[in-house]
């Protein structure tokens, strides 16, 4: 939260302030699949469905359909050593739809080249079959038992 107070009258001209509001938007990657023109952001608790539709419009001249809004409980812990339960703030999420023509995309900051995700996925192969000789070498010796007992 900012520290940020709503500017108070002065006497006399000009009113040389720049009004800063408390508001904040954070873009989020869901954790579900959702459809291409829906994006999720986490706002600022004080922020209403029309203050995020006006803020996208007006400032960064992005097409609004729809706002939906909810707040998600903040995750509670016990602490390991003293026992007491500690809860994390709490946090508002804001799902904005888009028209269907605008896809919006989550950038791929840190893209592997097809060669280097093949090269992973042949070490991944060779170290699933060493695993999988190692348990059939196991159950060779133990005949009578069955194969899903092992130790």
């Amino acid at each position: 939260m900012s520290t940020r107070w709503y500017p108070i009258y002065q006497r006399g001209n000009p009113q040389l302030r720049v009004f800063l509001p408390n508001f904040w938007m954070k873009l989020v990657k869901p954790k579900f699949n959702q459809p291409p023109n829906i994006v999720k952001f986490m706002v600022s608790m004080e922020m209403t469905r029309l203050d995020v539709k006006n803020y996208l419009e007006k400032i960064y001249k992005i097409p609004v359909m729809d706002v939906r809004t909810q707040i998600e409980l903040g995750p509670t812990r016990r602490e390991p050593l003293k026992g007491y339960v500690i809860k994390d703030e709490d946090v508002k999420v804001a799902y904005v739809v888009m028209p269907r023509e605008v896809k919006f995309e989550f950038p791929k900051l840190f893209p592997k080249s097809d060669e280097e995700q093949m090269d992973e996925d042949k070490k991944k192969m060779e170290e699933l079959k060493v695993g999988y000789k190692k348990f059939i070498g196991r159950s060779a010796q133990r005949k009578d038992l069955p194969g899903w007992f092992s130790f």
